[in-house]
């Protein structure tokens, strides 16, 4: 956990958890199916959200252990993944943040940051190819550091993944599509 003390600073009005979850005995065996392969190595080059990560242009990839290679049969027939991923740098106690941008401290469970009990980030992105002998799944790109390990691998579906009336208040989200 020292990676997550150095990368993220504490602001005022923010609330740790008493116990750190990730000294808590494991009760659901999550494994790591691999690991991903992107151009971002610092936090502060690491685009904020898929958007910008999009906007740059550069490509990702995911490499899944040969244990797992078998799950990705089919899969070329989706146009975009859903990738779950563990952000293994984000620190786990902290339960109320102060984002940068905003003027009031938000519970963690409102907020898409990477601190949070379960690190887990959620990646949509465009599938360019994928390779099962290699272990090899190409994305358009992806807002997580070089070696962040994977959880798990979804289609997307955008027939009941998607929800165009969905909002968030307070953001400038675009509305309902009449």
């Amino acid at each position: 956990m020292i990676g997550a003390r150095t990368m993220f600073e504490t602001r005022s009005g923010e609330k740790l958890l008493e116990t750190d979850p990730a000294t808590m005995p494991p009760d659901g065996h999550v494994v790591f199916i691999g690991r991903i392969a992107s151009p971002w190595i610092t936090r502060e080059a690491c685009p904020k959200n898929m958007k910008a990560a999009r906007e740059t242009e550069q490509p990702a990839h995911l490499v899944i252990d040969p244990l797992y290679r078998d799950g990705l049969l089919g899969l070329e027939r989706a146009s975009h993944v859903i990738v779950l991923s563990w952000l293994h740098h984000a620190p786990r106690q902290l339960i109320v943040q102060k984002p940068r941008h905003a003027t009031e401290p938000k519970g963690v469970f409102s907020l898409r940051s990477p601190a949070r009990p379960n690190p887990i980030g959620l990646h949509v992105a465009r599938l360019v190819a994928v390779d099962i002998d290699t272990g090899r799944v190409d994305l358009d790109a992806i807002d997580v550091l070089d070696g962040t390990p994977v959880i798990d691998i979804k289609p997307y579906f955008a027939s009941t993944d998607a929800f165009a009336e969905a909002t968030m208040s307070g953001r400038d989200e675009p509305g309902p599509v009449e």
